[in-house]
């Protein structure tokens, strides 16, 4: 059968009418590869050919939207299209020409990945490579990137983060926001043996004003419920699970 005519569409595609009727919407890329000009004929088997091909530019064109929209690894991509139910086999010749053409890279991935990270959010150089390794990035790639995030800058993090839970846990000391703040910290991924070395250099005394006004505190909530030794029992289980030490000078 042959092609009647051609209707500009939208999105780089083609409206072709065929001889018996039948609308094709090809993208341009199809029109050139088979050649369709007009009065060109074509058959059945030629149709089933062109369509793969087209269907094949259709999850190229949304791939490519997609990683313009957020950058991806090859592993999220391709995850990302088979929730779309494409095809594999339209899948993965998508995915050899998007790395072909420099679209898709692991590396460039890992790279601006990192640096998002350190700008946006607290998460240590572990907790990256921890997140990059989910994402399939691979081992090699993850350990030459991630290198950007040195001991300084680890040092540096760490700091702020303690003096900022220091200034934020007003209502706990001692050991409890010690061990808190560790706990905090090696949740976000850094380096252990440098955490431990910085977090020793810093003292977290009982304070006594935050002793007293959490006694007091507590001393309201149960002295309707407790008297005596049993109260002040209470008093020091709760401000002990809070890093706080009772000293007899505060009683009134």
């Amino acid at each position: 059968m042959k092609i009647l005519k051609y209707k500009k569409g939208s999105k780089g595609k083609y409206k072709v009418i065929l001889e018996d009727g039948r609308e094709l919407s090809l993208y341009e890329e199809v029109i050139l590869k088979y050649e369709l000009l007009l009065s060109k004929e074509i058959d059945e088997k030629d149709l089933i050919e062109i369509d793969k091909c087209n269907q094949e530019w259709d999850v190229y064109y949304v791939a490519l939207n997609s990683i313009h929209h957020r950058f991806k690894s090859v592993y999220e991509l391709r995850l990302w299209l088979l929730k779309k139910e494409y095809p594999k086999d339209l899948i993965d010749p998508v995915i050899d020409k998007l790395i072909k053409q420099g679209y898709l890279n692991d590396r460039s991935y890992a790279k601006s990945f990192i640096n998002t990270q350190m700008i946006t959010t607290h998460n240590g150089p572990y907790k990256i490579s921890r997140e990059l390794a989910e994402k399939k990035v691979s081992s090699e790639i993850i350990e030459e990137e991630i290198q950007v995030f040195g001991e300084e800058e680890q040092a540096e993090r760490i700091r702020k983060i303690i003096e900022r839970g220091i200034k934020s846990n007003r209502n706990k000391g001692g050991f409890v926001l010690k061990q808190k703040i560790y706990q905090d910290l090696k949740n976000l991924g850094y380096e252990i043996s440098l955490l431990n070395q910085i977090i020793d250099s810093y003292e977290f005394p009982n304070d006594s004003s935050i002793a007293k006004r959490e006694y007091e505190k507590y001393y309201r909530k149960y002295s309707q419920k407790y008297s005596g030794q049993e109260l002040e029992l209470k008093i020091r289980e709760k401000l002990y699970q809070k890093g706080l030490k009772y000293e007899k000078e505060f009683d009134e």
